[in-house]
């Protein structure tokens, strides 16, 4: 197969996806904002050919790229894994003629209101939500459901622009920030009590031949709002027992989610929240989950993820299936407070303790500049481990949280 790759080298983890398609036969042709010289030769050497953009979301200048490649060998796919990037790649899989996630797919998957209203209809439960154009329609909506409320970026990722509002202040407040910021419409939604997690897998046709599922410790809001908290992600390798009624709701909504979306050959992303309202789907993703998660569940496997989804795509069929031999997970090390580096204490402890456990770790040098708290699990420092037993493995992610402190001046 002849697949164009968006962007095969910013971030840095595109070179994976490059590779693993290279790797099981495909030849692959990038199109990115780089110039080539200033690829590097792993890079280089995994592509067919290179066409530079200077924008890789606007259509017209993909479209160009697409049909300079069209106009040398047959195109059979288009691929693009970054969130910000998929409209624009769905936009021209229509207008060159390549199969692939269509339009509609793509916008069921980034506009929030859009997407949980389709959740609805196809009986998926989900918080009550809407767009909302104007502060009116903002007061409104929570004069009718109450509060706490979430407000959000129609379109996004993660938890990026999230706000949860607990009175009428709390949300002029955040009408107001959202105005200064330029966002004209926004989703508004029901807060959700309940612990939350996201349902992973990678799809063919339609159907699962792929699946992970994750637990965040704590909630995802409340990690991003306190420097002391060292959050953590873990997927669990218990998915498979028989009996396991929770996993199994969680895969039986995931299937209706697919088919509800309209997702065919895909990896997909499904954040959930399960509280006293039981099982409730919250934001999907026709893409794979970001902050490092496909490395996790390979050392959780034994299996090369990117592979796997690489020939999924080029082979109609999966390699080799999940071992599920590890529960495998990451936490994140915050500085105590923001500057530059100054060294780190309890790393000694936690290899002394766990060093067969651990998978990799990443720690900013002395003197590196830290990040916002807000930026993410991997912003700063963290640690990933796995082991057999899930319990164990959270209780030793817990432990590096509680011993490893980054100092920072």
């Amino acid at each position: 197969m002849n697949i164009i790759f968006v962007e095969p080298s910013f971030p840095a983890n595109q070179r994976r996806f490059v590779h693993a398609l290279a790797s099981v036969g495909a030849n692959v042709y990038g199109i990115g904002e780089t110039d080539e010289h200033d690829l590097d030769d792993e890079v280089l050497g995994a592509l067919r050919g290179y066409y530079r953009v200077g924008n890789v979301t606007d259509v017209d200048q993909m479209v160009e790229a697409v049909r300079y490649f069209q106009d040398k060998v047959w195109i059979d796919a288009l691929e693009a894994v970054v969130e910000s990037h998929t409209m624009t790649a769905a936009q021209v899989r229509e207008a060159c003629g390549i199969p692939g996630t269509s339009v509609r797919t793509t916008w069921l998957c980034r506009d929030k209101p859009s997407m949980k209203e389709a959740l609805r209809q196809a009986g998926v439960p989900t918080a009550a939500s809407a767009a909302v154009d104007s502060a009116a329609e903002a007061r409104a909506f929570a004069e009718r459901e109450g509060y706490p409320l979430i407000l959000k970026p129609r379109a996004g990722a993660g938890a990026q622009g999230t706000v949860r509002v607990d009175s009428d202040h709390d949300l002029e407040q955040a009408l107001a920030a959202y105005g200064r910021e330029g966002q004209s419409s926004i989703a508004i939604e029901e807060f959700v009590e309940g612990h939350e997690g996201f349902y992973d897998t990678i799809t063919l046709d339609g159907h699962v031949v792929h699946d992970w599922a994750t637990h965040y410790y704590p909630n995802v809001l409340e990690a991003m709002r306190h420097r002391w908290i060292s959050p953590q992600f873990i997927t669990t390798n218990r998915i498979d027992e028989p009996g396991n009624a929770f996993y199994a709701e969680v895969r039986d909504l995931g299937r209706r989610v697919i088919e509800a979306l309209g997702i065919e050959t895909s990896a997909t992303h499904m954040e959930w929240f399960f509280g006293p309202k039981g099982l409730k789907f919250s934001e999907i993703g026709a893409r794979p989950p970001g902050v490092g998660a496909w490395d996790v569940y390979s050392a959780a496997n034994d299996v090369d993820v990117y592979r796997e989804w690489a020939h999924v795509i080029t082979h109609g069929a999966p390699e080799q299936q999940m071992q599920r031999s590890y529960a495998a997970g990451i936490v994140a090390l915050r500085p105590d407070r923001d500057g530059a580096v100054t060294g780190y204490s309890g790393i000694d402890e936690i290899r002394s303790r766990y060093g067969e456990w651990i998978i990799d770790g990443h720690f900013p040098p002395v003197g590196h500049g830290t990040q916002a708290v807000e930026a993410g699990y991997m912003a700063n420092a963290w640690v990933r481990l796995r082991h057999p037993d899930f319990d164990t493995a959270r209780a030793m992610l817990d432990d590096v949280g509680g011993t490893i402190h980054m100092h920072a001046g």
